[in-house]
């Protein structure tokens, strides 16, 4: 089980839908996440794209030197950027970090937002550009020199001169919910990677991609984006959720609903249909919350409860072929170290630092400044 976290270049803070509780989301505060993501053991993390974000690429840059291991899921936007160019910034980055990219390709989902970056095709023409986008751009990381005319996209003699070190290309992760973008993945990704959903239509999700995927006779993995609020007891987490919305007014639920519905996202159609704004209908399942999606947009689901069921619930989805999963929590610098702390024992990753007694450093603070403090917990 390979567990990613979140660089949260929107904003973070103690709750949602509001400035209380909120924090600077500056290069210090997005270098300590980063850090402490790769000390605790994550294997990487997702950096959001999209024009409340920082750009990714930037940001990721800055983090290689504060990490050793980290790797970085960044986006590559189809029909904002020439394929091109797009290989040669991922052949730097990989260079430049070791080997410690992976590609997220992004075609977008709100025509707003796309009519202001200057893109104006339909969702399934969006999908056409992209099949072409990652035609040329795999074919240059692996060596060729392309010539290609599309309906979309045309390139006389691209080619990338220096490789990245990765081979043939860093691996490729794609999301989507239509079939369009079912289609695309099939062909092109290394990772399928869903929002959470309920165990039952993730499985549906997953069926369909691995067929097609086979139908073209290729394999691919899978993965899975969730929020998460683990605490030592269920009664505490559900607080805690019930904690995390407790600004959210219903004025402010209907402003984000009404923006979501301009979307022409098959994924984002399907989180608001989860709880249609409304709050009575937040639990969706067992340990499953959609809480988050009242105001965010696209991954608006978490996984609420203890240790051992929010750890049994990832394996619900393991089993249905999920080998990946990336997590987020809010405040993002604390939940890191919450979810490797409570989470991590129970689930099939590996520390990279000592967790446990040391014999050179301190491991939990010394009772009067004298006594080593035991396993045992405290009586209340």
């Amino acid at each position: 089980m390979r567990i990613f976290w979140f660089i949260p270049t929107h904003g973070d803070g103690r709750y949602l839908g509001t400035a209380a509780g909120a924090r600077t989301v500056d290069g210090e505060y997005m270098a300590q996440i980063a850090a402490a993501a790769d000390r605790l053991g994550f294997e990487g993390v997702l950096i959001p794209t999209g024009s409340s974000c920082e750009d990714p690429w930037v940001v990721a840059s800055s983090l290689i030197p504060v990490t050793r291991k980290l790797k970085f899921l960044i986006a590559v936007r189809p029909g904002l950027m020439s394929p091109t160019l797009a290989a040669r910034m991922a052949a730097t980055f990989d260079r430049i970090s070791g080997g410690r990219l992976l590609i997220n390709v992004v075609a977008g989902g709100d025509p707003v937002e796309l009519a202001g970056d200057g893109l104006f095709l339909g969702h399934d023409a969006r999908y056409e550009l992209t099949d072409e986008f990652l035609e040329i751009w795999r074919r240059e990381l692996a060596g060729e020199t392309v010539e290609f005319a599309g309906r979309h996209l045309s390139v006389t003699g691209g080619r990338v001169l220096f490789p990245p070190l990765q081979t043939p290309h860093p691996p490729v992760w794609f999301g989507g919910s239509s079939p369009a973008a079912h289609a695309v993945a099939a062909k092109h990704a290394d990772v399928y990677l869903t929002w959470g959903e309920r165990p039952e239509e993730v499985k549906e999700k997953i069926a369909d991609v691995r067929k097609r995927a086979e139908a073209a006779g290729r394999q691919v993995k899978f993965g899975i984006r969730l929020h998460v609020i683990v605490r030592e007891t269920e009664e505490e987490a559900w607080q805690a959720a019930e904690d995390l919305i407790k600004h959210v007014d219903d004025e402010t639920i209907a402003q984000a609903q009404n923006i979501f519905a301009r979307f022409d996202s098959a994924g984002q159609r399907r989180m608001s249909q989860l709880h249609s704004g409304d709050r009575s209908r937040l639990k969706i399942g067992p340990n499953l919350w959609a809480g988050i999606g009242l105001v965010r947009g696209g991954a608006g689901t978490a996984l609420v409860g203890s240790p051992e069921s929010v750890a049994a619930r990832m394996r619900e989805y393991q089993e249905l072929g999920i080998d990946t999963f990336i997590l987020s929590g809010y405040p993002h610098l604390e939940e890191a170290y919450r979810v490797a702390d409570l989470l991590f024992p129970h689930l099939p990753v590996e520390r990279r630092t000592p967790h446990g007694p040391s014999s050179i450093s301190p491991f939990g603070e010394l009772i009067a400044g004298s006594v080593k403090p035991t396993l045992r917990t405290s009586a209340h």
